[in-house]
């Protein structure tokens, strides 16, 4: 089987969109379920719909990646969901460390999804002297003094980091400088990589605060429809007034994770 280290995904030099390529993840998630279910062709309307997005852009997606569907039969589940996972990388082996196995890197050791979806985790790594050698997910954690011989003995390409923040840049570095050059980073700091090198952060207090964002809007909302027009509403939360924030056809500018 081909490693992550001599083999990358085609992406890029098909020239295919990032904003297309963040939703081919989401078209794979829904075409899977359709297959365990013995689906064997979907709509673009379903299939957009269980992705959630709309038809049209669906049908631009996967126009990349020439697959136009048959008239009146839809696209044929199976072969989409091999074609996105070739597209992905997915065909092949990724080996990935994680670094810090605090509660959240052991969460993401024991997570059984990586596997399924051509991701192996391939060595756990920690800072502490005390977790050196103890088991997480059947996998023995090794100290952080041996990242670099870890990443070169495993072929790794795609690194985790799931440290405290000031850990997170000088662990990056070293990754970065043993050869890795895709990153998805948990700790929450922004990182400096060099070019050449993918950063993905996944923020949970950000995705946290924007639902909060959502619901303050959502109680305001719900106050307005309650009052009688004479006055202000019975119940408010501050700033629940949104409108200085909203573009010029009243919606509410995208917020996401750095």
């Amino acid at each position: 089987m081909a490693t992550g280290r001599t083999h990358r995904p085609a992406t890029r030099s098909r020239g295919i969109p990032e904003a297309t390529v963040a939703r081919l993840p989401l078209y794979l998630r829904a075409l899977t379920a359709l297959s365990e279910r013995s689906v064997p062709t979907v709509s673009s309307e379903e299939l957009a719909a269980a992705a959630g997005v709309n038809s049209a852009k669906l049908r631009k997606d996967f126009s990349y990646l020439g697959s136009y569907g048959t008239r009146g039969v839809g696209y044929d589940v199976e072969y989409l969901v091999y074609q996105i996972s070739r597209e992905l990388g997915l065909t092949q082996d990724w080996p990935v460390v994680i670094v810090g196995i605090g509660n959240l890197g052991a969460a993401l050791a024991n997570y059984g999804g990586f596997a399924s979806r051509g991701f192996r985790v391939a060595a756990l790594i920690d800072a502490d002297p005390a977790m050196a050698g103890k088991p997480v997910a059947g996998i023995p954690v090794q100290h952080s003094d041996d990242l670099e011989k870890i990443i070169q003995d495993n072929g790794v390409s795609i690194g985790v980091i799931a440290t405290p923040a000031g850990a997170a840049q000088p662990v990056c570095d070293r990754l970065v400088a043993a050869g890795v050059t895709s990153i998805l980073n948990f700790a929450p700091t922004v990182l400096t990589v060099p070019d050449g090198v993918d950063v993905r952060k996944v923020d949970l207090s950000i995705e946290l605060q924007i639902l909060a964002f959502h619901e303050q809007r959502k109680a305001g909302e719900e106050a307005a429809a309650h009052t009688d027009g004479s006055g202000p509403a019975a119940v408010t939360r501050p700033g629940s007034d949104d409108s200085a924030d909203q573009g010029p056809d009243g919606d509410v500018p995208a917020v996401m994770p750095a």
